[in-house]
């Protein structure tokens, strides 16, 4: 059992767009009426398209129809991003140094339209074999399904893929399709100790991520020291 396929989160490992989310998202509530809460933040990551955007308007009260707040929202983040969405220091290079090594897979809870903004931005879509939005599919983060299907599409076994996230729900719905897991930690809103322990490594940003940490899992997957013994 070897790993062929790395399936990157976007929002948190690549682009540094939690904060740009929080924004949004806070004032579109307080211009709508709605009472903002200190986790509403943290408690939607992960979430599909579907799933925040029903959760402002039935729990934080903007009591406005779902689709009309995702439009609205999702306009208002593609806005910020521009032409140029704020990539992490080493997130090009890091995909472009595993691209060259194994099948790329994209797992995010980003909207399909955001997701081809970074990719485009960032000069990444070829390498992705197969990219995939929770807005495609029934549940978002922490259920597995967003992995799973990634997997599917890319044609590798989940047990062979290695996913790389950085929230609590990330981490989990990456443990839960059955995949080794990549933690980078989110700094502004740090998965808890039990969903960390989830993980199979953890990196201090996604500039430390390259082949050499995925064949450190394939050692460790085959029951091998990390220099093959």
């Amino acid at each position: 059992m070897t790993i062929s396929a790395v399936v990157f989160d976007l929002d948190g490992v690549l682009i540094d767009s939690e904060p740009i989310w929080d924004r949004v998202r806070r004032e579109y509530v307080e211009a709508a009426g709605g009472a903002w809460g200190e986790d509403s933040q943290q408690a939607m990551m992960g979430m599909s398209t579907q799933e925040w955007s029903a959760y402002l308007s039935r729990d934080l009260g903007v009591r406005r129809p779902a689709g009309e707040v995702a439009s609205a929202v999702t306009a208002g983040v593609a806005a910020i991003y521009g032409e140029q969405p704020p990539l992490f220091p080493g997130a090009v290079a890091a995909v472009r140094s595993l691209a060259g090594v194994y099948l790329l897979g994209l797992a995010s809870s980003s909207p399909r339209e955001l997701i081809g903004i970074v990719l485009r931005a960032a000069g990444l879509g070829a390498a992705f074999r197969a990219t995939v939005s929770t807005e495609e599919l029934a549940r978002g983060k922490p259920a597995p399904d967003v992995y799973l299907e990634a997997a599917r599409r890319l044609g590798v076994e989940a047990a062979r893929c290695a996913a790389v996230e950085d929230s609590a729900n990330g981490l989990r719905a990456a443990a839960a399709a059955g995949m080794r897991v990549v933690a980078i930690p989110n700094l502004r809103y740090p998965p808890g100790a039990d969903a960390l322990a989830l993980a199979d490594v953890t990196l201090p940003k996604v500039a430390a991520l390259g082949p050499d940490v995925i064949r450190g899992l394939d050692a460790v997957l085959n029951g091998e020291n990390a220099d093959g013994s």
